[in-house]
């Protein structure tokens, strides 16, 4: 049995991060794991970020509100699952991520929680170090086969564990520095990858 494990952001929806930012005007939420292999130094940035400008849990989640998966995406996961058990490896938080989960037909999401008080955001709980990595590892000790998808830094480990890794529309460092990792662009390139992968393992 083959997983096919994805990435969230970037790769099925937009950057939640991103749009926050364009939403409330505070251009330094606009950086992401695209830009910052430090997962914990990005991430008290931008609790630092909340905290001086007041952005409450409520108000990102009212943006979130606003947002739609990527044009294709939806079908992407339903050709997915026709071939693979599908799996969502995200650096997300479930307060974030869930919403989506019904506009993609409702696969398996794994990501991490953030910590509240008051609709503030204090603090986040990684679900395990590493997780995506961590994941496909026991995925395997599971005998399944792994194909993953990802476009960023915090995804290279996963891409790395599996049986095969696919870059989807990555920064241009991110190509430089993984280039053993093919690099598609588009959903139909996508699913020409995962077809070659599949039939290579």
């Amino acid at each position: 049995m083959r997983l096919a494990c994805l990435d969230l952001e970037g790769v099925l929806i937009p950057e939640i991060w991103i749009a926050v930012a364009e939403a409330t005007g505070i251009e330094g939420l606009r950086r992401t794991t695209r830009d910052e292999p430090d997962y914990d130094a990005l991430m008290r940035y931008r609790l630092d970020l909340l905290e001086r400008n007041g952005l409450t849990l409520s108000k990102i989640q009212q943006v979130i509100g606003t947002l739609a998966p990527m044009p294709g995406a939806v079908e992407m996961v339903d050709w997915l699952r026709q071939r693979f058990q599908v799996v969502i490896l995200s650096d997300t938080f479930y307060e974030f991520g869930m919403p989506f989960m019904a506009k993609l037909g409702h696969p398996t999401l794994l990501c991490h929680q953030l910590v509240v008080r008051d609709d503030r955001i204090v603090d986040y709980a990684l679900r395990l170090p590493d997780q995506k990595r961590a994941a496909v590892k026991r995925f395997h000790e599971l005998n399944f086969s792994v194909i993953a998808a990802g476009d960023s830094y915090n995804d290279t480990a996963m891409l790395g564990e599996a049986d095969a890794g696919i870059l989807f529309r990555p920064p241009a460092k991110v190509i430089a520095e993984f280039p053993q990792y093919p690099v598609v662009t588009d959903y139909a390139g996508l699913r020409d990858a995962f077809e070659q992968a599949d039939a290579s393992i």
